[in-house]
């Protein structure tokens, strides 16, 4: 048996690794205690994603897709359950090796753009490259090529404020595609720009998809979910529908 698909367990369950899966989230839960209240965001969530997918995850506010998002981005762990990346158990990682996943992994894109006001566009690229111990001539050298991707080739001496909205979130797609990660994983991606420009930030992502990229966007919004090739909807922190749409 391969090794990738030998079974693993959690002690109260036999689960087979998919080789073919980049992503595997299997019972999946997240409980918070509030005082003697026991709240839980996510409930027996089981879900893969494979490489080369086009992933929304969509649903109101408090249903559960930001803490969900939130584990899938291995910025927090499940009370219960078990999360693979690229055939990798997340629980039995070091903080040292959940840090590396963090930035070389995944891409993150956040709502707010999370750019440096300070400094150019190319350094605002370069962070990621920086905290991996890249080298000055070869980080200018991704970053130019990673703006250069997004259509920002000619802005990379520009800081935060002398670019527009939609320009300083295609910033945030470069910075995060700069580590050729596994995943791009987006929260609400197009929630802080006008229509005009979140429609033309939603056709950079297909391009990006079109080029190979694995995409997770996480919404509320069904005009930004349905540009996706699959739509997982979240409900009181469960999965109420996955569909193929594309």
């Amino acid at each position: 048996m391969d090794e990738e698909k030998k079974p693993e367990t959690n002690g109260d369950s036999n689960i087979a690794l998919n080789s073919d899966s980049l992503i595997m989230m299997r019972n999946i839960w997240k409980t918070y205690q509030m005082g003697t209240e026991t709240l839980h965001a996510l409930r027996d969530v089981s879900f893969d994603v494979k490489k080369g997918e086009y992933l929304a995850i969509i649903g109101p506010s408090g249903s559960g897709k930001s803490t969900l998002m939130n584990l899938i981005g291995c910025l927090d762990s499940p009370t219960r359950g078990q999360y693979w990346i690229n055939n990798n158990q997340v629980a039995e990682m070091t903080d040292d090796e959940l840090a590396q996943i963090r930035n070389k992994e995944i891409g993150f894109v956040f709502q707010t753009f999370n750019l440096l006001a300070r400094a150019t566009a190319l350094h605002n690229v370069e962070l990621p490259l920086i905290y991996a111990g890249i080298s000055a001539s070869e980080r200018h050298e991704k970053a130019q090529a990673a703006l250069a991707s997004v259509e920002l080739g000619d802005r990379v001496t520009h800081r935060p404020n002398e670019l527009s909205g939609g320009q300083r979130q295609r910033v945030a797609i470069a910075r995060a595609l700069v580590n050729h990660p596994s995943i791009l994983l987006a929260d609400e991606p197009t929630g802080a720009l006008d229509s005009k420009t979140s429609v033309e930030i939603m056709s950079l992502f297909e391009r990006l998809h079109a080029e190979g990229n694995t995409i997770i966007i996480v919404t509320h919004e069904h005009e930004v979910a349905e540009r996706a090739h699959r739509v997982i909807t979240i409900r009181d922190g469960e999965i109420e529908k996955d569909e193929r749409i594309k």
